[in-house]
């Protein structure tokens, strides 16, 4: 209740005076003042990340607790694995199989270059021969029928040899193709198997863990929340119809709950432009600027955006206003209302850039 009701209250009720219509007065003032947009969030981790369970199964191993300082690729958790790792070594003796095929001291593929080359030395034998008793039947010397013999064997160890060489060949290409598909089952299998290893993807330290040795995990499952050291993110959820008038580079006023009264300063560091629709707010990152002491994360704040500040500058309570560009006012003994040119606005003052000076003497409104 206002002080100028509970007078109007005494007065009627020790007088039998029903109604207080005295209105209050007062002048307009200098003095600092500050617009700002309100906006409330919660801090976070600098690069904050869940890391989850990609294959079902038992955590057999956790190698981390709260608070821990993690590097890159250090081991978190490890779950249980024996079956994976059973087709991992499988398709692991599968590629060595496959490699041996296709080396030097391949015992299927030194069979078959014997064979080829065996029929290439009988091929040439056989041409050689053929040659020979050809050009001497074209002398006149031997008979026909060794020249027919000869060219039947020329023919048959030509078809030999062109067998030879394509079997070798052939075989080698599917060995070729064996170790490739050997070699993509392994990678496969070896990729199945590190899932079962849950590693960190950055230096930075363990907020909190959700499981623990002897739990079941299914995919998808969470089981820690990582982030860095060194800095915090203050996520902040701005209004719509304030977000155009916040920028980067402006100075953030707020408070922690678990800190209390202690205010803290930052920085406006990232605007995202996609609006939630949920609760019709903008996303706003902000940075500490001017303390070491690092918050607990996901702790609530309440933040003051500063949108600009002015020294000096002519103020009225706002409830003095009768509207948004009106006041009444007392001149030569008489009230009247007047339209004034206001600037920066606060939940408690107005600032008058024209339309009044500090002698103009003001009513109030009465207040319901």
């Amino acid at each position: 209740m206002k002080a100028s009701k509970l007078i109007c209250l005494i007065i009627t009720i020790g007088t039998g005076i029903t109604a207080c219509h005295k209105n209050t007065s007062i002048h307009p003032q200098r003095k600092k003042i500050v617009e700002t947009v309100y906006a409330s969030g919660k801090i976070t981790a600098d690069s904050e990340y869940t890391v989850f369970a990609l294959n079902a199964g038992t955590i057999t191993n956790k190698l981390i607790k709260e608070g821990d300082t993690i590097k890159k690729g250090q081991l978190l958790y490890i779950i249980k694995n024996e079956a994976p790792a059973a087709k991992a070594e499988a398709a692991k003796i599968a590629y060595s199989e496959a490699q041996a095929n296709l080396s030097e001291k391949s015992r299927v593929l030194n069979d078959l270059k014997i064979a080829m080359d065996n029929a290439g030395v009988k091929f040439i034998n056989d041409s050689l021969l053929y040659a020979r008793r050809n050009n001497l039947w074209k002398q006149g010397i031997g008979a026909q029928n060794d020249v027919d013999n000869a060219y039947a064997n020329y023919i048959s160890s030509f078809n030999l040899k062109k067998s030879a060489e394509e079997k070798y060949y052939a075989t080698k290409n599917d060995l070729n193709v064996s170790l490739a598909n050997a070699k993509s089952q392994l990678a496969s299998a070896q990729n199945d198997l590190s899932n079962y290893f849950i590693k960190s993807e950055n230096d930075g330290r363990v907020y909190q863990t959700f499981k623990e040795i002897g739990e079941a995990a299914k995919v998808n499952d969470a089981l820690a929340l990582l982030g860095k050291t060194s800095k915090r993110i203050i996520r902040l959820a701005v209004d719509q119809q304030d977000i155009d008038k916040v920028k980067i580079g402006q100075e953030v006023l707020l408070k922690i709950d678990i800190t209390g009264n202690t205010i803290y300063h930052a920085i406006v560091e990232r605007i995202y432009p996609m609006m939630n629709e949920a609760d019709q707010t903008f996303r706003v990152d902000a940075f500490f600027s001017d303390s070491t002491h690092q918050p607990y994360i996901h702790s609530s704040v309440e933040a003051n955006i500063i949108i600009q500040t002015k020294n000096n500058a002519l103020t009225i309570p706002r409830l003095a206003m009768v509207s948004d560009d009106s006041i009444m006012i007392k001149q030569n003994g008489k009230q009247k209302t007047i339209a004034v040119k206001t600037g920066i606005k606060t939940l408690d003052e107005v600032e008058i850039r024209d339309g009044l000076s500090e002698t103009s003497e003001i009513i109030m409104p009465q207040q319901k």
